[in-house]
Parts: C-alpha cells; sequence; structure tokens
C-alpha cells in the first residue's frame, strides 16, 4: 500500500488549525494569568520578623494625622512608616494612636511603593478605586492596603509587603525587626 503524496491542496484544507490554535492558546494564557493575578493573592500571616538591631524610627509627634508617612531605612531596606486610624496585628499604640511600619519594596518586582493618598490620583493612573490611603507601586500599578497588614489587594504583586516590628519607648518609635521579603530564605 503505498501513502499518497501530501500537496498543497491537502494542506491548504487544514490551515485554519494553526490561526485557531493560537486563538485559543493566547486566550487560555491570558484567563490563567488573570486568574492567578486575581485570585492568587497570598493572604498576610502571622508576624515573622527576623530580630535585628534596635533603631530610632520616629518621635510620634512627627506625624501629625491619619496617614501621615515617613519614609527610612531599616537594615539597608527602604521602609514606611505609617499612622493609621485602626490598629492592626502588627502595628504599636500610644495614646490611642496606632502605628506600622512597612518595607517600601515591592513584592512584584522591587520596585519602590509610593504612599496615595488622592483617590481620584489612584483610580485614573493605578484604575483602582481606593477608599483610603494606600501604598502603591508605580511600576506595574500594584496596591497595598496599610490596614489589612499590608495585602496586595489589586496589580500584579501577589504577596504582602513585608511588615516591621516595632516598639515604643515613651514617645520614639523603634523597629527591631523585619520581615523577610517572600521567596526569600531568611
Amino acid at each position: 500500500m503505498s501513502k499518497a503524496p501530501i500537496n498543497r491542496r491537502k494542506l491548504l484544507e487544514y490551515w485554519w488549525v494553526l490561526p485557531v490554535t493560537g486563538t485559543f492558546g493566547a486566550f487560555g494564557g491570558m484567563f490563567w494569568y488573570a486568574s492567578r493575578v486575581t485570585f492568587g493573592k497570598k493572604q498576610v500571616a502571622a508576624p515573622n520578623f527576623k530580630a535585628g538591631a534596635v533603631t530610632l524610627v520616629a518621635e510620634t509627634t512627627q506625624l501629625k494625622k491619619d496617614f501621615d508617612s515617613l519614609d527610612f531605612t531599616y537594615a539597608g531596606v527602604p521602609c514606611v512608616l505609617l499612622r493609621l486610624p485602626n490598629p492592626t496585628q502588627s502595628s504599636v499604640t500610644l495614646d490611642g494612636l496606632h502605628y506600622a511600619a512597612f518595607s517600601r519594596v515591592c513584592t512584584h518586582l522591587g520596585c519602590s511603593v509610593q504612599p496615595l493618598r488622592d483617590p481620584e490620583a489612584a483610580a485614573l493612573t493605578f484604575n483602582y478605586r481606593i477608599s483610603h490611603p494606600m501604598l502603591g507601586c508605580p511600576c506595574h500599578y500594584s496596591i497595598f492596603d496599610p490596614l489589612q497588614e499590608g495585602q496586595s489587594v489589586f496589580g500584579k504583586a501577589l504577596y504582602p509587603l513585608p511588615r516591621l516590628k516595632l516598639s515604643l519607648k515613651g514617645r520614639q518609635i523603634f523597629a527591631s525587626g523585619l520581615e523577610p521579603a517572600p521567596g526569600s530564605d531568611g
């Protein structure tokens, strides 16, 4: 029995398989990525601080109102201290005022997160409507909620921001530990 040779006419009968397969593959990839970014966010766990040097961060009087922030560096990592309206698991409280600190290194690709205070600017720039000030990464538009322990609530970042261990002595705020970055063996 001899095989019939494949000719151009026979080949052209099946040309449609290539674009259809490519289209299904592209849509499948987009669906997988969108579901991962939307539903694959890692939840905030109990604090897991890696002990470090006790370092003065600020005086409580430097943060006058809720969501005021102060940038500082701890153990070579850029960080941000925030005054919050509500206590969180890792915040410290003095006279009814709550303070929390987070690494400013985005857990997606390591860009520097910034405070987002203006809801309209955040909606326009990040395409996400915020109800209170949050932290945002301008590189890939991830948003982190300080009232939810730095949880990633929007964008490509899947992990929450690492938190800092804070303590108070009088009206001074000290940092004494930092959570390891996600995926590190610290």
